[in-house]
């Protein structure tokens, strides 16, 4: 007989050339379509990010509801982020001091004062459920088209998507044009295939926060 108690695999380790900066801020109110100005905001004191590989702005992201509060879906509504919301910029790692540089900083989003305090550095997940709030879907009609285009390009990565789940139409709008997008879902991700993603992205517009993929939870609780 063998018998053997423990298991001596160890876990794969997430590299840490790609990371979050999570920034604490203080802000009281900010329009919900605020990815265009923050993006140019951030960019103002991080003129390198647009064109980094692996770097993107994650919008500002508030609790879809609470105390009785329903986040708004009208172009010109306002959100009023908590003491807890916080700012996310994804940079290489050799950006991070740079990147730390937001700190202290007053961004102007469109009129609403936003205020940069300290960063922490978060490393990426190993979680095999991973979820973007944008992908930008310019030239899809619906989304089976976008699934398709999706799987294309996450097989052009290495990464074969078992689960996936898209969602409701998102309008991102710039200066130039109205862009087009729909959050994404992914399950059942090896930890490679999970992290590959992270640290790649999906699709365009880093700098406008789509194709950022942050952890999630289970894939099932969703379609529930």
């Amino acid at each position: 007989m063998y018998w053997q108690e423990e298991d001596d695999r160890t876990a794969p380790t997430v590299p840490d050339d790609v990371v979050d900066l999570v920034f604490a801020i203080a802000c009281k109110t900010l329009p919900l379509d605020h990815a265009y100005s923050l993006s140019q905001a951030v960019q103002e004191i991080l003129p390198w990010l647009a064109e980094e590989e692996g770097a993107g702005v994650h919008a500002i992201h508030v609790a879809e509801s609470g105390n009785g509060w329903i986040r708004p879906n009208e172009a010109n509504a306002l959100l009023h982020p908590s003491r807890r919301t916080k700012l996310r910029v994804r940079v290489p790692k050799h950006r991070i001091e740079q990147g730390k540089r937001l700190t202290g900083n007053t961004l102007d989003l469109d009129g609403h004062s936003v205020i940069i305090k300290e960063a922490t550095v978060k490393s990426l997940s190993d979680h095999p459920v991973v979820f973007s709030r944008y992908i930008v879907t310019e030239g899809f009609d619906n989304e089976t088209e976008v699934l398709e285009e999706m799987v294309k390009q996450l097989k052009a990565m290495g990464i074969k998507p078992k689960k996936m789940l898209c969602g409701t139409e998102t309008i991102i709008t710039t200066p130039d044009k109205e862009i087009k997008t729909r959050s994404l879902m992914l399950a059942d991700l090896s930890v490679e295939e999970s992290v590959t993603l992270q640290m790649k992205g999906l699709g365009s517009h880093r700098w406008l926060g789509c194709g950022l993929f942050i952890p999630h939870k289970d894939i099932k609780e969703v379609k529930e």
